[in-house]
C-alpha cells in the first residue's frame, strides 16, 4: 500500500487492552452516501485501489498486516466517522496525497510534538494521519 510504514505500536502502555496480545484483524468502518464517489476519493487518499470488494455495498483497503479500512454505502449514517493512523513520515505522506489531488483540511502540532494532518471525504468523514515527533 502507498501509505508507507504505518506504525504498529506508537506507544506501549501497561493498561493496554488484553486484546493486544490476541491475534486479530482490525476492520475500521466508514459509512458513505455513495460508494463510487467514496471509492474514488479513498483511492486517492490511500494511493491504491481497494484490496477487495466483499459485496456490492463495501470496499476494503488493507493498510498493513491485519489492519483494514472499509467503506460501506449507508447514506443514513454517512459523515460521522473519525479515524487516525500514525505513520513514520507524515511529511512524505502529505506530499504523496497532494500529488493525487487531496490536501489536508487541518494540520496541527500538539505541545508534545505530535503532528496531525486531517482530510475530509465528500460526506464529511475525517481521516487523519499523525506522526509521533515533529520531524515525521
Amino acid at each position: 500500500m502507498a501509505l508507507g510504514a504505518v506504525g504498529s505500536n506508537p506507544t506501549s502502555h501497561p493498561n493496554s487492552s488484553k486484546l493486544a496480545s490476541v491475534s486479530n484483524d482490525l476492520f475500521a468502518g466508514i459509512a458513505v452516501a455513495d460508494l463510487g464517489t467514496a471509492v474514488d476519493w479513498y483511492q486517492r487518499l490511500f494511493g491504491a485501489p481497494p484490496s477487495f470488494f466483499p459485496n456490492d455495498a463495501e470496499a476494503v483497503w488493507e493498510l498493513g498486516e491485519h489492519r483494514h479500512v472499509f467503506i460501506e454505502q449507508r447514506p443514513e449514517h454517512a459523515g460521522h466517522a473519525r479515524h487516525l493512523i500514525f505513520v513514520d513520515d507524515l511529511d512524505a505522506l502529505v506530499g504523496q496525497v497532494a500529488e493525487r489531488g487531496l490536501t489536508p483540511v487541518q494540520q496541527e502540532t500538539y505541545p508534545n510534538g505530535v503532528r496531525k494532518a486531517a482530510y475530509r471525504d465528500p460526506d464529511g468523514n475525517e481521516f487523519g494521519f499523525g506522526a509521533a515527533d515533529a520531524r515525521g
